[in-house]
C-alpha cells in the first residue's frame, strides 16, 4: 500500500484526477478526515472537503507509474 498527500483545488482538477486514476486497475481511495471514497468516483470526490489536503491510498506497492502521472496533484 502506498500513501501520498494530494491537493485537488478545482473542478477541472477533479476531472483530470479521476481520468488519470481510471486508467489503472489499482484500488485507489481518497481520505479526508474520517471519510474515505473511491478515487475513481467523481461524485465521491465532490463529497469530500477539497479545501484541505487529501490522503491518496493506493492498494498496491508497484504503482510508480500512477504516482508519476499524479505528480501535479501531490503535495
Amino acid at each position: 500500500m502506498t500513501e501520498k498527500k494530494v491537493k485537488i483545488a478545482t473542478i477541472n482538477d477533479v476531472k483530470a484526477f479521476v481520468s488519470t486514476v481510471m486508467m489503472y486497475e489499482y484500488d485507489v481511495d481518497l481520505i479526508s478526515g474520517r471519510y474515505a471514497v473511491d478515487a475513481k468516483s467523481i461524485m465521491g470526490l465532490f463529497s469530500l472537503d477539497l479545501t484541505n489536503d487529501l490522503v491518496l491510498k493506493v492498494h498496491s506497492n508497484d504503482c510508480g507509474d500512477l504516482i508519476n502521472d499524479l505528480a501535479p496533484f501531490i503535495v
